[in-house]
């Protein structure tokens, strides 16, 4: 039996069912109720895979013009169609265009949607069995005066990033929490903190599962957990989420 059946026999079931079914996705003519397949707040695949499914659940519309502030390879978009410009401060890796994200040369709403990936972890060389700074971008020096870290580079990007992107626009970003000069560093609520200073509605994260966490070699007693995580939290340039 489907909905539309149950309206016209049983009325106050149908009262009942209604709310629970999504708008604008009726019963088929089997009586089969269109399946919806939500995003999990848990992902164990690859960055470039999940980057599709947030574009396709978070836009209210198909993003045309799309801006990855912080390109570097374009690792995200190797196998993908999408209409994106890269940026990065690097002419090594070939960006759509060289450019500091922190002064963005790009009129004001003209994008739909922005990808930020900033470094993981400030002044971290190399080592013999792992490159950091190819996997990760860590390329970024800290000085003492910002405590060795890099959520100085949060605000300017952040004012820039909200100038550029469209009214209703999501910020997509990849972030990770780490452990820097014997104290674990909050990166990520250091950088909600400072998209909210700046209007932007913090709306939704996604914990990714790395296979394995960053460790160096060097390392003999370890004070904290290693991050084995990261985060892709969600932006809108609006009052509201949805």
């Amino acid at each position: 039996m489907n909905y539309e059946s149950v309206q016209g026999i049983f009325p106050a079931m149908a009262t009942l069912l209604q709310p629970l079914l999504r708008p604008g996705r009726p019963t088929s003519g089997t009586g089969k109720v269109s399946r919806y397949v939500p995003l999990a707040s848990v992902w164990y695949g690859g960055d470039a895979e999940l980057l599709e499914r947030l574009l396709d659940f978070y836009p209210r519309k198909t993003p045309r013009r799309i801006l990855d502030a912080t390109v570097n390879g374009g690792r995200f978009w190797r196998d993908s169609k999408r209409p994106v410009i890269g940026i990065d401060i690097e002419p090594r890796h070939q960006p759509s265009l060289v450019a500091d994200n922190t002064s963005m040369p790009f009129r004001d709403n003209a994008f739909d949607v922005i990808v930020y990936d900033p470094p993981h972890i400030p002044n971290q060389g190399k080592d013999n069995q792992k490159d950091f700074n190819k996997r990760f971008g860590l390329v970024l020096r800290s000085s003492k005066e910002n405590h060795y870290t890099f959520t100085h580079t949060f605000p300017p990007f952040l004012r820039e990033a909200f100038r550029v992107l469209r009214a209703e626009g999501i910020l997509l970003c990849k972030i990770t929490d780490y452990v820097h000069h014997h104290r674990y560093q909050w990166a990520h609520i250091e950088l909600i903190d400072a998209a909210s200073a700046v209007g932007f509605m913090p709306c939704d994260c996604i914990v990714k599962i790395r296979k394995g966490p960053i460790i160096d070699p060097k390392w003999k007693n370890a004070h904290h957990t290693r991050r084995q995580h990261c985060y892709w939290l969600v932006f809108r340039k609006s009052k509201k989420c949805e």
